[in-house]
Parts: C-alpha cells; structure tokens; sequence
C-alpha cells in the first residue's frame, strides 16, 4: 500500500517541484543573446508513487529590443525569429506565461519553489533568469541556483552525458529530424529524468524507507 503521505512530489524532493525546461536562443550569452522559445514540463507523483510528466507549457519568444543573434545558433534550432507563425510573444508575455502555471503548482503541491531540471542546466537557467530581471519579474519561480542535472545522472545510470545517447540507453525513442525544439527536447529530457527516478526508487526506496532516509 503506497503511504500517501509520505510520497508526495514536495516529500520527494525536499519541498521542491521539479520542472524540466529547455530554452532555444540566438546565442550563448543570456544578456546579450534573444531568448527565442522556452518549454517546460513539471514532475509530478502518480498514485502508484512513481514520478511521471505534467502538461507541457510552452511559448515562442519574441526577441527582445537590442538583443543579438547569431547565425549559427538560428541554423543550428531552424529557427527564423521573426516568421510571423511563430505567433511568438513579447518575453516578458511569454515568461508568465510559463511561471504563473508553475506558480499555481507550487502551491498545489504544497513545494516551497520549483527547482528547474535540465540538460547541462546553468544555460538554461542563466537565460530564464537574465529574462526575468530585464523584464522586472520578481516573482520568479525557480530556485536561484541549484538543479537537477540529465547529463550527471545520464552519466550515473547509462554511461551517457549526451541527451540522445542517454535517452536511447535508457530504451526512449529519439527522433533526430525533431530535435532542437523546446518541446522536444523539454519532453525527452522530462522522460529520462522521470526514467532515472523511477529505475533508482525502484532499486533503492524499500531499504532508504526502512532506514528513514525517505520523507525526513
């Protein structure tokens, strides 16, 4: 019998909600390089105890006044940032537009805050963060520093530190022609991370619970 109690996502992971989130830009430096498309999937526990994908928020990003693109990185995404199908909002839209339904789940989850989860995740959380102080958001949901990182536990469970190589290990189907979207990438990477969880509770949870390592 599951202890609901006891395995709930904010007891899981310390009061945290997991949030995995992949950004696509027009460069490598989040003060100087548009903030093109953001996606993010949250972690959510099942009632069988096991982890497993919310609904997946996303948007397409205008890019903001001033900023910079870099050719290569819009060839690398396929991107063309001012296609007007993007139907991309202006960024500090497209912000809330992720934070305040993570904010909701925050709070119906009973987290203190949502810790973003991601592949090599300081790129990512550095463009979040340099969006929300330009545009003035205080109110951002995500811990400051700290992640969880696919490439780490990639490396722990499979060997494999590239997203395509661990997902493939870890028997998720990969589709390189999609690859390079938000979306995509947001939702394989919540896939292998929702993996890697499940495979190690599975292994490891019994004997943490009987030695009440679990839920403290």
């Amino acid at each position: 019998m599951i202890d609901e109690e006891n395995n709930t996502i904010h007891t899981r992971f310390r009061g945290f909600l997991p949030v995995v989130v992949d950004v696509e830009t027009g460069g490598f430096n989040a003060n100087k390089h548009a903030l093109l498309e953001v996606a993010a999937v949250p972690i959510l526990m099942k009632a069988d105890g096991t982890v497993g994908m919310g609904k997946t928020i996303s948007c397409h990003v205008e890019p903001f006044p001033g900023s910079a693109m870099e050719e290569e990185a819009l060839q690398f995404t396929g991107i063309d940032p001012y296609n007007p199908f993007r139907m991309a909002l202006p960024e500090k839209e497209a912000l809330e537009h992720i934070f305040v339904p993570i904010r909701q789940l925050i709070k119906t989850t009973r987290c203190t805050r949502a810790i973003l989860v991601g592949h090599n995740p300081f790129f990512d959380l550095g463009f979040i963060k340099a969006a929300a102080e330009r545009c003035k958001i205080k109110k951002n949901p995500f811990h400051q520093f700290s992640t969880f990182d696919t490439a780490t536990l990639g490396g722990l469970a499979y060997g494999q530190t590239v997203l395509a190589k661990a997902g493939k290990a870890a028997g998720i189907e990969w589709n390189n022609s999609e690859a390079h979207s938000a979306i995509y990438d947001t939702e394989k990477t919540a896939e292998l991370f929702c993996k890697i969880v499940n495979t190690w509770d599975s292994a490891f949870k019994p004997q943490q619970e009987e030695n009440g390592a679990i839920g403290r």
